[in-house]
């Protein structure tokens, strides 16, 4: 493989050998003079480190539209940055820290490379004792490749950093700058991950919990002998872990291995990986994770039919077909409209998601509902079937509503199997999680699949009662008792209302559920103006429509755009602040701080075992702890950087300041036992 890399790396050397070098970030093409292709500067989060502690440093790349720089393994071909350093006495400089890079596929070979601006940072340490106002001269001699398709120039810069001894005071703009950086490097997992080589094949298995979103997947080795990088790699998951199948280098070295495993647009994880037994990965790996999604799916669309935002629509359904006697073409053909309507809509939601997050979006089933908006049009919509199904208006008139929902005709039931789909959004079933996020990992066809399969399984009941006579006799015969059902069918709708209500209260706080309220009661007082008119044979529909529309428009207009800061599990836990930290210990008062993510197995045990517990808690309020939980699962620079001053690189990392003590560094496998004997 690296063979491939010694040529390339040939020619362009040659190419470049007439090359003058220019100082500060400035270098020649291969074949004349100009400012290089990637301008690089080096610049300090901090231009005044304190003694016996230091600052991070960075070389900021930025290449020009077409060209693009390389990783530290930069794969079947490229080469990464170089540089010699000429540091002052008392100055050292750690190792260089790449940010997740992106994929290059060019005839055949894989660059792992960064197309736009990036940032490759080091931290710079000052010893202890050298005196505030000690001028730091820092130099470094940096090489790098600058490619595009078609060619690739050696280039070089003299960079320099001037810095002097002080207080390491940091600037918002630079502390700003640097945290971009930073969220882009790639975070610790935590968890040992295991790989095993058969057959010229490389299975690894990476814990990485089900809840955990994840788009993109691409496993990066950091060193040669793994993996053969051009070679496609297959991702499943199976629970906690992800699976990647891939071709194994030839003559790998084996042993314990590192890699970058990226996650989303320049997210990723740190891992590393020994020799071990991989469970359920095999060359059958994926057909098994695929039927077993689609029987999830299948089986969750057919349980949300008894879901209060879904069962409304298809009792109407099937007070319909209690209507329609024996007429088994019209029904049937009926039955497949409605389940075209179902599965067409679901298909919409899925590839709409996958775009997203093919596009760098970290989203999951039902991401429209992360829109406040939409929520807000959910909740009118859903009002105003309540009060339809309620009897306060008629909508048959106007070709919806009953005419949807319970009227004949191909049309009418397409449409309804689309309301039935959308409006089931809000809902989610069991078994629909962990098809969902199987959904998400799986190759595009069998992907839309699994979606289709969540809407056969959502339509599976109306199909059932239109294709089989005897399930249709056992259906109540028509009469009085039906427009009665139907009011009742209109409680589980004010229900979910009343649960989209609360949605819009968690995002946009309660003057965002008091806009979606307001709302729902001028829509009702519409609906109502518009029955009365319906009942005296009078007109009104496109009115009612038209201001509807105004009343959406408005209220969505008027919502929050912001969300409110959240408190999470109780009064006594408080969002990880720097700030509000110190306020507390120089109040002396004591403090449990934690920090945790949603794809860190050990922490969420830890939280299960011991954190969240009836006990530990009653301990903690005893003594007036306050519990404050530092939450990483998305890159926060402040976490990242409180890590780091703790000498810590990922989490799970627990801390207890005792009133006037220094912090406490706790065990990462914790007990109650262990919590409540600090405040004994």
């Amino acid at each position: 493989m690296r063979i491939f890399q010694v040529i390339f790396m040939t020619f362009a050397l040659l190419a470049g050998l007439s090359v003058a070098q220019v100082p500060a970030a400035q270098a020649q093409g291969a074949f004349g003079g100009g400012p290089a292709h990637i301008a690089a500067t080096l610049a300090a989060e901090s231009a005044a480190p304190k003694a016996g502690e230091g600052t991070t440093i960075a070389f900021a790349m930025t290449p020009e539209k077409g060209w693009h720089g390389y990783w530290e393994n930069p794969g079947d071909a490229g080469l990464g940055m170089t540089v010699d350093w000429t540091l002052p006495a008392g100055v050292t400089v750690g190792t260089l820290r790449y940010p997740v890079p992106e994929t290059l596929l060019i005839s055949g070979l894989m660059n792992h490379v960064y197309e736009g601006p990036y940032g490759v940072l080091a931290t710079l340490k000052v010893a202890a004792g050298l005196a505030p106002g000690t001028r730091l001269p820092v130099r470094a001699k940096a090489q790098w490749l600058a490619c595009t398709d078609k060619v690739c120039v050696p280039e070089s810069g003299d960079l320099t950093l001037d810095l002097v001894v002080g207080d390491g005071t940091v600037s918002a703009a630079d502390r700003t700058r640097f945290d971009g950086w930073r969220t882009h490097l790639p975070r610790p997992l935590g968890s040992e991950a295991s790989y095993a080589v058969q057959n010229g094949k490389l299975r690894l298995s990476v814990p990485f919990p089900a809840s955990a979103q994840a788009s993109g997947i691409h496993l990066f080795p950091l060193a040669e002998g793994l993996a053969r990088y051009a070679a496609p790699q297959t991702v499943t998951r199976e629970g906690d872990r992800l699976l990647i199948e891939t071709d194994a280098a030839e003559g790998g070295k084996g042993g314990t291995v590192q890699a970058v495993l990226r996650t989303g647009d320049h997210v990723g994880f740190l891992l590393t990986a020994k020799p071990g037994q991989v469970a359920g990965a095999s060359d059958g790996g994926q057909g098994r994770a695929i039927l077993a999604a689609l029987g999830g799916a299948l089986l969750g669309g057919l349980l949300l039919n008894i879901m209060p935002c879904v069962f409304p629509i298809l009792g109407l359904k099937a007070m319909k077909l209690a209507k329609a006697g024996g007429d088994e073409r019209t029904v049937r053909r009926e039955a497949l409209a409605y389940t075209l309507g179902v599965i067409l809509t679901c298909l919409a939601l899925g590839g709409a998601l996958l775009l997203l997050r093919a596009a760098g979006g970290a989203v999951g089933w039902a991401f429209q509902l992360q829109d406040p908006r939409i929520i807000l049009a959910l909740l009118l919509l859903v009002t105003g079937i309540a009060f339809n199904l309620a009897g306060l208006f008629d909508l048959s008139a106007y070709g919806g509503g009953e005419a949807l929902a319970g009227k004949g005709g191909v049309v009418g039931s397409f449409w309804t199997g689309a309301l039935v789909a959308f409006v089931a959004t809000p809902c989610t079933g069991p078994f629909m999680a962990a098809a969902m996020g199987a959904a998400l990992l799986l190759p595009l066809a069998a992907a839309l699949a699994v979606f289709a399969g969540l809407g056969l399984g959502l339509a599976l009941p109306f199909l059932l009662l239109a294709y089989i006579p005897a399930l249709r006799k056992g259906l109540p015969k028509p009469g009085g008792w039906m427009g009665r059902f139907q009011k009742m069918l209109a409680i589980p709708m004010f229900l979910t209302a009343l649960g989209l209500a609360w949605l819009l209260g968690q995002q946009r706080g309660v003057s965002g559920m008091t806009i979606g309220l307001a709302a729902a009661l001028l829509l009702a007082l519409l609906l109502w103006w518009l029955g009365g008119r319906q009942r005296l044979g009078k007109g009104g529909g496109w009115i009612a429509a038209l201001a509807g529309l105004a009343l959406l428009g408005g209220a969505a207009y008027a919502l929050p755009s912001r969300a409110p800061t959240a408190v999470e599990k109780g009064d006594s836990t408080v969002h990880f602040d720097v700030a509000k930290l110190a306020e507390l210990r120089a109040a002396n008062k004591p403090v449990f701080l934690y920090f945790t993510a949603d794809w860190c197995l050990t922490c969420k045990a830890n939280e299960a075992a011991a954190i969240d517990r009836a006990e530990t808690r009653a301990a903690f309020d005893r003594a007036g702890v306050t519990v404050m939980v530092g939450d990483w699962t998305n890159a926060d620079p402040a976490i990242t950087r409180f890590l780091e001053a703790q000498g810590r690189s990922g989490v799970p990392l627990y801390l207890f300041y005792a009133p006037g003590k220094e912090a406490q560094t706790l065990p990462q496998l914790l007990t109650p036992a262990t919590l409540t004997a600090l405040v004994r």
